[in-house]
């Protein structure tokens, strides 16, 4: 274990480099593109941050493009806070980047959902 600053925020954090595959950062999914990976250590925080930044870039893709992507990271039932959902008053809500995963719409009206469903309440507006 090596004490290292994160590049992004300079905070402390711990890295495993002589086994990068129990590091911490090896339980999130690799969705960011090696070429805009950093070279040295970024906490989780920061971390996190960057592949929310890339997944925006992805939202503005059509659907069907959005949800291709996400199909290669389906099967991880590792929820991670931050990525896969937020807590908002002891509740968890889900992130578009997990219903992406899903693959399909349930119908219910989801705050994030990415598909474009909509609650019959919602619809109508008057």
């Amino acid at each position: 274990m090596t004490q290292l600053n994160c590049t992004q925020c300079h905070s402390t954090l711990t890295c495993n480099v002589d086994d990068i595959s129990a590091c911490w950062c090896n339980e999130l999914p690799a969705i960011l593109p090696l070429d805009i990976t950093a070279t040295s250590c970024l906490c989780r925080k920061c971390t996190l941050n960057k592949i929310n930044t890339f997944l925006e870039g992805v939202y503005t893709q059509p659907i069907k493009t959005q949800i291709n992507f996400a199909k290669q990271f389906r099967g991880n039932d590792n929820l991670i806070e931050g990525l896969d959902y937020t807590m908002q008053s002891g509740y968890m809500i889900f992130s578009k980047w997990f219903f992406l995963k899903r693959g399909s719409c349930c119908k219910n009206g989801c705050k994030n959902c990415p598909y474009g469903y909509k609650k019959q309440s919602e619809k109508l507006r008057f």
